[in-house]
């Protein structure tokens, strides 16, 4: 399962990064989160708000931090 972590310029956008690893351990996702921060490569993966989540190569969120529980929730949706 590929996870990816958009944004990093702000507060909310590590934040994320961070509850999304703590998701994927909790799910006992062995691939490591990814953060993507860079301007560009955010554009080309189709997202117009950070901070994000991408599952899969899905955008399952967009505009705001999510919680370490809201994760795990999306994970295991997404990995049916």
């Amino acid at each position: 399962m590929k996870i990816k972590a958009i944004g990093g310029c702000c507060r909310k956008a590590k934040l994320n990064y961070e509850n999304a690893i703590e998701a994927a351990k909790i799910c006992g996702v062995e691939e490591e989160v990814e953060l993507v921060s860079e301007y560009a490569e955010i554009a080309t993966l189709g997202v117009m708000a950070t901070p994000a989540l991408i599952i899969n190569d899905k955008i399952v969120a967009t505009g705001k931090m999510l919680k370490t529980k809201e994760i795990v929730e999306l994970i295991k949706k997404e990995s049916k």
